[in-house]
Order: structure tokens, then sequence, then C-alpha cells
């Protein structure tokens, strides 16, 4: 359930175990360190256009933001 923005610890949990399941349909922006589907071509968060495609560091990356509550501002918090 997502509450002003953002979104519960078990749906982060969820979420991460997807990430973890297929590494190949995700990468992680430089910019701001968020993980997001490999077709996008700019951050959805940052507008950033560098990423990085390990599919080791999305999976250890996954793991970490799905054990701990959302720290990052999105697009939504700023509305």
């Amino acid at each position: 359930m997502a509450v002003m923005g953002r979104i519960s610890m078990k749906a982060r949990e969820e979420a991460a175990r997807k990430i973890v399941e297929r590494p190949q349909d995700f990468k992680i922006c430089e910019g701001c360190e968020s993980i997001v589907v490999a077709s996008v071509d700019l951050c959805p968060n940052c507008h950033a256009y560098c990423f990085n495609l390990s599919q080791d560091d999305v999976i250890k990356h996954a793991e970490i933001l799905g054990a701990r509550e959302q720290q990052s501002v999105t697009s939504e918090d700023l509305l």
C-alpha cells in the first residue's frame, strides 16, 4: 500500500523478489541508484542516462533496497 508516495515494506520486499528472479530485466541508475526496467533510456526519477547493467549488482542492490524503508524522493513526492 502506498502512502503519500511511499511504498510499504511488504511491497518493497515483493518488488525486490521479482527483480532478483529476473535481474536481466532491470538496471541501476548511476544518477540516483534507482532500479529501473532495462528498456528505459532515461531514469524516470532523475532523468539520468547512465546505467549499471551488471546482473550481480542489480541483485545485490535489490536485496538492499528491499530490506529498508524508502529513502529516495520520487516524482510523486514533488506534486
